[in-house]
């Protein structure tokens, strides 16, 4: 699935270079004011007028569903041409080795070629999005995706997240349903890609959204799993005197910050060990 917006620079190598054993390609076309929708015509398209990139690929996942009988994997691939087709097969390994549910590639040159202001916020973003998913996420912002039937089976596709910070968006919500994600290292391709993404504005947003999901996941986890494991209100109750303690922080002593670092350190180590205990079997 290839989501894109004006990419008629891009789209149609991307489509030439797909590899054989894709079974199906679908193109969302969000709103574009150019030739993208008459170049990918030769494969299926799904129109959208600008929506955003998290809803365009929500589109083509629930396309994806009405045209394949499972099992099958869908492979978000961007229309911009930055991702290597031949990165693919490796990308939905881990799915067909039954290791995962979904697979997120992590651009492995991405230090060398970003440029600072994006090492800089990707960098900061893999940090939140580590704490709001409780596992290792290095670099959340790649969206080049595969993702099991079964997953998109089980979406709630009610509630999503339109935009830019969609990959965050998708792995914080992963995470609260306890399906397992493998990282593989892909390539990125730059060229004369020119994004659209405001980033400060982006930035305040995606974090104040992780922020808000990490409580709601441990909020969540609480009711259904208190008899068995009390982790879950453990980590709340840390959290809690966390913030008490960054408001008494403000209003008197910055001598308390160490403690709430000592104090948010150790929920973070508890939420790691739960989000395993509660990852799904395949």
């Amino acid at each position: 699935m290839v989501p894109a917006r004006n990419e008629e620079k891009h789209i149609g190598k991307v489509l030439e270079n797909v590899p054989e054993l894709v079974d199906k390609v679908i193109v969302v076309d969000d709103g574009s004011t150019d030739d993208t929708a008459k170049i990918a015509s030769s494969v299926e398209v799904v129109n959208l007028d600008g929506q955003g990139v998290g809803a365009a690929i929500d589109a083509g996942h629930r396309k994806m569903m009405k045209l394949l009988k499972p099992p099958f994997i869908s492979v978000v691939m961007a229309g911009d041409g930055q991702m290597d087709p031949g990165d693919l097969p490796a990308l939905i390994q881990p799915i067909i080795d039954e290791k995962a549910h979904h697979v997120k590639g992590e651009r492995i040159d991405r230090k060398k070629n970003m440029p600072l202001i994006r090492k800089i916020g990707t960098t900061l973003l893999g940090f939140f999005t580590t704490l709001a998913c409780g596992q290792s996420i290095r670099d959340p912002q790649c969206g080049y995706t595969a993702t099991s039937h079964e997953v998109l089976e089980e979406w709630n596709w009610n509630k999503s997240w339109s935009g830019y910070g969609y990959p965050n968006w998708w792995l914080m919500n992963l995470s609260t349903e306890g399906f397992r994600i493998v990282h593989v290292p892909v390539k990125t391709i730059y060229s004369d890609q020119k994004s659209e993404l405001k980033i400060l504005p982006f930035f305040a947003k995606v974090s104040l959204m992780l922020l808000v999901g990490l409580h709601s996941r441990l909020i969540k986890w609480i009711p259904e799993t208190i008899m068995a494991h009390p982790i879950p209100v453990m980590i709340l109750i840390l959290y809690s005197f966390g913030w008490i303690g960054v408001l008494y922080s403000i209003l008197y002593t910055k001598l308390m910050l160490f403690g709430v670092v000592l104090v948010w350190w150790a929920c973070h180590r508890l939420d790691r060990i739960f989000v395993d205990v509660m990852r799904r079997p395949i």
